[in-house]
């Protein structure tokens, strides 16, 4: 035996909690120190290797019942339900018969025939159903081994080590998650040795005080002289330190409303839920366009209508777009527009029916406005789409303004977005022309990745809003440049919140 075993505090109390029982689990063990089962056992193990303590792991089977395992054996397992039908046909039918009786009677067929085999309820041959003589005595109400164990268990875990017929427990609700889960668990139970016993009587043991660090009184007092300071690894990796970060789609957001502020342009805003006269009639759609029927747009159906403007004559103006042209030079649409169809209330496609609003308000030169908001269309979701999600929509009226104008502002406002390189292709909308889409280079993709698209507003769009001048317009898509900007491939990683994901993006990007 060691003449003398020294151990910090944390340790002899370890002993000295051991030494008041024969044999204790190390859950126990841990809850009456008060401390994490990794640190006891750490300190255990160091005892074990010089002989002063044992440790015994031991394997176990769990029972634990689903929350409505109860009720579902209370009610009636589908092969006790079967036996009564057994049973009222004296105890056989075809199988035929059997399984459409089992319908009927709403019990799971296959369920019976697996289950009640099993058991040794239930035979099955060629010739039929029969109930066997331990299903008439279970169909008297003699509840089976693993229906007890259910029962007496009632939504608590319960060891299944000492459980009488355990095997046949473990055969009947292994594959029942319906019921119940058997989990395999060890158990490992600590005591001193005789040895360790003996050691700790004589008093042998002397108890290092450590520390992590020095207190004024240690130093006063002159206890600093009996205590020893921890030792510091500084090779292990310390912890990572997440900075606090803005979320990424707030970010591109606040990102974009800073340049356009920047470059000049005042913000708009508008409701979300907004009137079919905004949101496609003052932008020229016809009524009678695909994008306006309900599988592509959320119609509301409380306020399912609204009023139209209190101008008449912009209403008149825009009706007569639609159906002639009016005074714009066009041919309109050639069909009778409904007053009915614009007064319809939607939840807004589009971020251009704030800025088409702006416009209206705002017809004559100079004015730059924008809008970022949410809008909703009727989409599946998938990696690439979501029914709602954000856009950014921007006017600029000049009386000086052509397409060179309309490039000119978007390479600017895409250069303070951070793409080097910007570039157009030709394009068509149904309420621009000449219309464009604009086109950034990705480097760290390596291609050339389309952002959104623009153009000069038609004059059926405008004159009925009482512009005459140039308007040059655009729209993007908020979720998309954050997806390239983050190295996104799926654009509902933008809503999961996974705090994971999250810390991993860079604070600067």
């Amino acid at each position: 035996m060691a003449e003398t075993l020294q151990l910090d505090e944390f340790s002899y109390s370890v002993w000295e909690t051991l030494a008041k029982h024969e044999e204790i689990g190390l859950n126990e063990l841990a809850a009456a120190l008060k401390s994490d089962q990794s640190r006891v056992l750490v300190s255990i193990q160091e005892a074990a290797n010089q002989k002063f303590a044992t440790i015994c792991e031991e394997s176990f089977d769990e029972l634990i019942p689903s929350s409505e395992a109860v009720s579902l054996v209370n009610e009636g397992l589908p092969e006790r339900k079967a036996l009564t039908l057994l049973l009222e046909s004296n105890g056989e039918l075809g199988t035929g018969d059997f399984a459409k009786a089992a319908n009927q009677s709403g019990i799971a067929v296959n369920d019976v025939f697996r289950w009640g085999t099993a058991r040794g309820w239930i035979e099955r041959d060629k010739q039929g159903v029969r109930i066997t003589d331990s299903g008439r005595k279970a169909g008297e109400g003699e509840k089976d081994v693993d229906e007890v164990a259910i029962l007496e268990a009632a939504g608590q875990p319960t060891s299944l080590e000492n459980a009488p017929e355990a095997a046949r427990i473990k055969q009947l609700l292994g594959k029942r998650n319906e019921l119940a889960k058997i989990k395999s668990r060890n158990r490992r139970t600590v005591s001193l040795t005789a040895e360790g016993r003996k050691l700790l009587e004589s008093g042998k043991i002397s108890v290092k005080k450590e520390r992590n660090l020095l207190s004024a009184e240690d130093i006063r007092s002159g206890a600093w002289k009996e205590i020893t300071l921890r030792p510091y690894d500084v090779t292990l990796s310390a912890e990572t330190v997440r900075p606090a970060k803005v979320h990424p789609l707030r970010k591109i957001i606040e990102q974009t409303r800073r340049a356009y502020l920047e470059m000049g342009f005042t913000e708009v805003v508008s409701p979300m839920v907004e009137s079919s006269f905004w949101n496609f009639d003052a932008l020229f759609q016809p009524q009678d366009h695909p994008a306006r029927d309900m599988q592509d747009t959320f119609y509301m159906a409380n306020p399912a209508t609204t009023d139209l403007p209190d101008d008449a004559e912009l209403v008149d103006r825009v009706r007569h777009a639609h159906e002639d042209g009016g005074d714009t030079g066009s041919e309109g649409w050639g069909y009778r527009w409904s007053p009915e169809r614009a007064k319809q209330v939607v939840l807004r496609t589009h971020t251009t029916a704030s800025t088409i609003r702006a416009l209206a308000r705002h017809p004559e030169p100079p004015l730059k406005t924008f809008c970022v908001g949410w809008v909703c269309r009727n989409e599946t979701m998938s990696y690439k789409h979501l029914p709602v999600f954000h856009q950014v929509d921007g006017i600029v009226i000049d009386k000086n303004a052509s397409l060179a104008t309309l490039l000119g502002t978007l390479e600017t406002f895409y250069m303070k977005m951070g793409f080097q390189q910007v570039k157009f292709k030709p394009a068509f909308y149904p309420y621009t022309e000449p219309s464009v889409d604009v086109v950034v280079y990705l480097e760290s993709r390596g291609k050339w990745i389309e952002m959104g698209g623009s153009g000069i507003f038609r004059p059926e769009v405008t004159e009925p809003l009482g512009c005459k001048h140039p308007v040059m317009a655009w729209g993007l898509g908020m979720e998309r440049l954050a997806m390239i900007r983050y190295g996104l491939s799926d654009i509902r990683e933008l809503y999961q919140g996974r705090i994971e994901a999250l810390e991993e993006m860079a604070l600067h990007q």
